[in-house]
């Protein structure tokens, strides 16, 4: 039986470099991981930043699906990738934002929980979110609008993606105010600083330096 590393496209051997198997494993996983940190988040009423919590409040005021809102969300998004950052991260979040939407929308079918408290729905599921993110963006990808603003800006200018993150974040907890108890938005923005001090922390581009 052959050695994995030596299927042609299964293993690169080179550091600075993800195949097209590597980088697969890699939105799939990361999408896995985000999308269970969205299910105990939703499970538990609250929400989070970014588009994802742009979803989640409209998923909340329409009582419709999370998933199908996440995905539309970040449709307006793609055109600043193309643009400013390339097609192949386009793509690649284009499939990772895909899986998310519909693992999210299919979780409930495998999984069920009959208590969850929201600080530890906050923390463990902006944990899980927060790895997902990593994943996704060591293989040049994200999920969505401001992870894609975010990684332009720290490509560009230095700038962290995660402090991005959170600037947008303090606008749609603002927001979440208006349609969920304050005790959520609490708990809300526990999980948005718990995804983007990991982010900020985790995530440097050169700790980690691969090119496809």
């Amino acid at each position: 039986m052959p050695q994995l590393s030596k299927v042609p496209g299964f293993w690169n051997t080179s550091p600075t470099h993800h195949t097209a198997t590597e980088d697969f494993q890699g939105l799939l996983t990361g999408a896995m991981v985000s999308s269970l940190g969205f299910f105990l988040l939703a499970k538990a009423g609250l929400l989070t930043g970014g588009t994802a919590g742009v979803a989640f409040l409209l998923h909340y005021v329409t009582n419709t699906s999370f998933g199908v809102w996440f995905f539309i969300v970040n449709l307006p998004f793609y055109y600043l990738s193309i643009r400013k950052v390339g097609w192949d991260f386009t793509i690649k979040t284009f499939v990772a934002i895909g899986l998310t939407s519909l693992i999210t929308e299919i979780q409930p079918h495998f999984l069920g929980l009959d208590r969850l408290n929201p600080v530890w729905a906050a923390v463990l599921g902006g944990l899980l979110l927060g790895y997902g993110l990593l994943a996704l963006y060591r293989h040049r990808a994200s999920l969505g609008g401001v992870g894609i603003l975010g990684i332009y800006l720290q490509d560009r200018f230095g700038i962290r993606a995660g402090l991005v993150q959170m600037i947008f974040d303090v606008g749609v907890l603002v927001a979440a105010f208006f349609v969920v108890d304050p005790y959520i938005v609490a708990c809300s923005v526990l999980s948005a600083v718990v995804i983007n001090l990991f982010v900020a922390i985790n995530h440097r581009k050169d700790r980690y330096i691969v090119l496809k």
